[in-house]
């Protein structure tokens, strides 16, 4: 069982123990978690591609995932320096008092529930805005008053990858919902701002490895 709810900064998720490993597959999405399993305190980069995660029998998970560009802020650590990467918290900030309350029995999802989030950055908040919006390179970057390659540094050391690719990711996560909502390939492709369902299909293959039959089954 899976559920989630929104914390400040973010949202907090529980992932129920599973009764049998097995793949798992965990698209890109913008953002970065901090997760509590096996004993473990784990950082999630961000993905650029579709990550394959196998849980072990019984396992279970709570996570925080940090707003899109805000786990920097909160780890001090630039976001490109932990893409696709999955990374033990002591090695990536200051997590001795977080594993110290969850290894005493604490329960994880009040801990990372209530993890300190700084407020965002205005100038990264309107990066994300207008690349969900399916605005350009140029045009974000001159909405925000920056060159290109100055946006370009801000986004790397933000999301961990550009904003070409950021829009990318939020392009197909508004398809995939749009789907998974009933909505057919075709339409979905063009309400979320695609050339057309080839496009869509070639984006999915290209960030998530798969088909979207595969990923909707």
């Amino acid at each position: 069982m899976y559920r989630e709810r929104p914390v400040p900064g973010g949202v907090l998720w529980e992932r129920a123990p599973v009764a049998a490993a097995g793949p798992q597959v965990i698209l890109p999405d913008g953002s970065m978690d901090l997760i509590w399993t096996g004993g473990r305190l784990i950082v999630a980069g961000p993905d650029s591609r579709a990550q394959y995660a196998t849980g072990a029998p019984g396992a279970s998970y709570t996570g925080v995932r940090f707003d899109p560009g805000l786990a920097p802020l909160v780890l001090g650590v630039p976001a490109v320096e932990l893409r696709d990467a999955r990374v033990a918290a002591e090695d990536v900030f200051d997590a001795g008092d977080l594993i110290a309350r969850l290894e005493y029995g604490e329960d994880p999802a009040e801990v990372l529930g209530a993890v300190p989030t700084p407020p965002a950055d205005r100038l990264i908040a309107a990066v994300v805005s207008r690349a969900r919006a399916g605005e350009g390179v140029a045009a974000i970057a001159g909405a925000v008053n920056l060159g290109e390659r100055q946006l370009h540094r801000r986004a790397l050391a933000s999301f961990g990858y550009g904003v070409k690719t950021l829009g990318r990711i939020f392009r197909m996560t508004r398809a995939l919902d749009l789907a998974r909502g009933g909505v057919a390939y075709a339409e979905a492709a063009a309400r979320a701002g695609y050339a057309d369902q080839a496009h869509l299909a070639r984006d999915v293959r290209g960030l998530a490895g798969t088909t979207m039959g595969a990923l909707l089954s």
